[in-house]
């Protein structure tokens, strides 16, 4: 199993350099230094620029299916291509900083883990959990910390629900550390590769959960796994429903930690948005909005701690 594993790894980096020599050979020649530079060095950091097609397929297959049902209400070209377009600048932008800051900042704490632990079938699941609840504690955070949040915002911007909010990123998450949480996996041992990896799957996953054409799964379904209806609460703006559900994955962190809401479609169906923001198509306003408001006001507030406050107060 072990050697196909390898023959399988090889593979994939043969797929890999591929895709880098048809990226270099459409850059124009004065470019190219710099393109070879930031293009991908593992076949890993590939997986999540990948599923842009198929994602976007998904989406018009969903919507499709839902004009027909008689429920399109929640979709419409302008906000499917403001959508798309943020989930573009954010795989750019990320893809970018990867490679010139993030990667090469966390090769170098690798260097002082405690163990090293290898991705094998044994090990492959422990380290997805492990990483499904770094993810937890980050998402957490983004919604209670006012810094990550300035960028988290976007993603809960949009008053509608479908395949393509899922897409509905900003291009500053690198910029307020959302890899800081996964450090720790890194300096006990698992190489940051594989972290990026396992956190790229994680979103993989979690871009099939926001829609509404799917109801409530079997009861063990919803107890155990981030499904459509629990990750619908998590953008709801209903009074029971703000900061709940934080799973990427997996819901059993917010039931461990006494933030699981389940969705009540009868009695309290689901608003969707950001508290205190309009729902806009402005690019460039959902990106930095609230960033430049975050700064605005840690400009105008005095004394140091109080500007510190500003940034780590929730939102």
């Amino acid at each position: 199993m072990d050697s196909l594993a390898t023959r399988l790894d090889d593979y994939l980096d043969v797929y890999k350099e591929g895709i880098n020599h048809l990226l270099l050979t459409a850059t124009p020649e004065s470019l190219q230094p710099i393109i070879a530079h930031i293009l991908p060095q593992h076949w890993q950091e590939w997986i999540l620029p990948l599923m842009g097609v198929p994602f976007f397929l998904l989406f018009l297959a969903e919507w499709a299916y839902q004009k027909q049902a008689g429920k399109a209400e929640s979709f419409g070209w302008r906000r499917a291509l403001t959508n798309f377009s943020l989930g573009g600048s954010y795989l750019t932008f990320e893809m970018i900083i990867q490679a010139l800051v993030v990667l090469p900042i966390c090769l170098w704490l690798y260097q002082f883990r405690l163990f090293t632990i290898e991705v094998t079938w044994w090990t492959v699941i422990p380290i997805f959990v492990a990483v499904e609840f770094c993810y937890y504690w980050f998402h957490r955070a983004s919604h209670r910390i006012t810094w990550f949040w300035s960028a988290h915002v976007v993603h809960h911007s949009d008053d509608k629900m479908n395949l393509s909010t899922a897409m509905r990123q900003s291009l500053l998450y690198s910029v307020t550390g959302w890899w800081l949480f996964f450090t720790p996996l890194m300096l006990l041992g698992v190489n940051p590769v594989w972290v990026f990896f396992f956190y790229a799957l994680d979103l993989i996953y979690q871009f099939f959960i926001h829609t509404e054409t799917v109801g409530k799964l079997p009861r063990w379904v919803e107890y155990i796994f981030d499904t459509p209806s629990n990750h619908r609460v998590h953008h709801g703006t209903n009074e029971a429903y703000i900061d709940k559900n934080y799973g990427g994955v997996l819901i059993i962190f917010d039931r461990i930690f006494g933030t699981y809401v389940e969705e009540d479609m009868v009695n309290d169906p689901v608003v969707y948005g950001a508290v205190g923001e309009k729902s806009t198509d402005s690019i460039i306003g959902l990106i930095f909005a609230v960033f430049v408001r975050m700064w605005q006001r840690v400009f105008r507030t005095q004394g140091l701690k109080n500007k510190i406050k500003v940034l780590v107060s929730p939102p």
